[in-house]
């Protein structure tokens, strides 16, 4: 039996977590023998079937008493003891420092070491020595996973000759479920609460907007950070009426699927789930064409959604107008946007993350 040791922070909710969790499923169900390696466990977690075995890698408090270097070697011999241990034939990181750490815990060691950026690698990789870092160690990887032409774009040559482009696989609640046939007048987002997500932009947006559709409402969902600052910008816009900030929600699908267009402001994503899902359910979706191209990988501009340049809320209200205005063109973005649920069906996609790991 293979066996494959999964690598990652933590499995708290969010993008990258969520597919690393279905994979360790996947993965179980096709009889791989799995470990799902984390640095800690967090609050609200992605849940896990009871037969794969889960690690912690992040050494006790009382052994990192030490400066900054100590601490980093502690935390590597951890992470080394657990490949000895447990003897994965593969080892697949998720992410940032995981990814320098995998490679360099498993030097020498017969495992094969796979490396995945989730997002754009200027900003998991933050600074001209850090970037230099992840270029070099990369290259000692035996696998590299990308969401994007634009991410594959940012390493050497020699890091993009291992690399391969493998899509997120879309949540199975979103598959085959019926899609609406009456719309409510909602524009919907849903999102952490932060700075990234650039939720203000599409508040500014809507503002542009609210006269001339006084039936439409904005609907974002989420938590984070920002949630007073972006209440007090809906304040100030005098639309605490029209715009509502719920949290988060139990069924989202449900909530998302009954709007007329989804919307995406982020300043930079990988291959955004969100984006993935509002298509799966047939609503119409604007999203911003960011870093490192993942919106863009999956939107055809004025074919299955629409495109604007990143922090641009008159362009981001023109195209709210653009469906709003023509009927047609937003049944057309409704129909072509399904075709997703085909292309990125699970099943489809994570065969595609077991053969290249087998491949290897």
């Amino acid at each position: 039996m293979k066996r494959i040791a999964l690598f990652i922070s933590s499995l708290q909710k969010g993008g990258s977590e969520r597919v690393i969790a279905n994979l360790a499923v996947y993965f179980r169900e096709r009889n791989y023998d799995v470990v799902l390696v984390t640095q800690y466990k967090r609050e609200d977690e992605y849940r896990i079937p009871p037969e794969i075995r889960r690690v912690y890698s992040e050494p006790d408090e009382s052994m990192l008493q030490g400066g900054r270097v100590r601490n980093f070697f502690v935390r590597f011999g951890a992470l080394r003891d657990i490949w000895n241990a447990y003897k994965p034939d593969v080892i697949l990181s998720f992410l940032g420092k995981n990814n320098l750490m995998a490679v360099a815990t498993a030097a020498f060691l017969p495992s094969k070491t796979v490396v995945s950026v989730r997002g754009e690698p200027t900003m998991e990789y933050e600074g001209k020595w850090m970037q230099l870092i992840a270029k070099t160690v990369f290259r000692f990887a035996d696998g590299v996973v990308l969401q994007t032409d634009r991410a594959r774009a940012f390493f050497p040559k020699a890091v993009r000759k291992k690399s391969v482009i493998l899509s997120n696989p879309l949540n199975p609640q979103f598959i085959d479920r019926e899609t609406a046939k009456e719309r409510e007048n909602l524009i919907v987002a849903a999102g952490r609460l932060d700075a990234n997500k650039n939720h203000a932009m599409l508040i500014h947006a809507f503002a542009k907007i609210a006269d001339e559709y006084p039936a439409v409402k904005l609907v974002i969902y989420g938590e984070g950070e920002l949630r007073t600052q972006l209440e007090s910008l809906v304040a100030e816009k005098g639309l605490s009426d029209r715009i509502t900030l719920p949290g988060t929600v139990e069924d989202i699908a449900a909530h998302i699927g009954k709007a007329r267009i989804f919307t995406l402001t982020s300043n930079t994503e990988g291959m955004p789930n969100a984006v993935m899902e509002a298509m799966a359910l047939g609503v119409p979706v604007i999203a911003t064409d960011c870093p490192c191209g993942g919106p863009a990988a999956l939107i055809e501009n004025g074919v299955n959604g629409l495109l604007v340049p990143v922090g641009d809320a008159f362009a981001l209200a023109d195209a709210f107008r653009r469906i709003f205005e023509d009927r047609e063109f937003e049944l057309k973005l409704r129909e072509n946007s399904c075709a997703i649920t085909q292309k990125l069906a699970p099943d489809r996609v994570n065969r595609a993350w077991e053969d290249y790991l087998n491949n290897l």
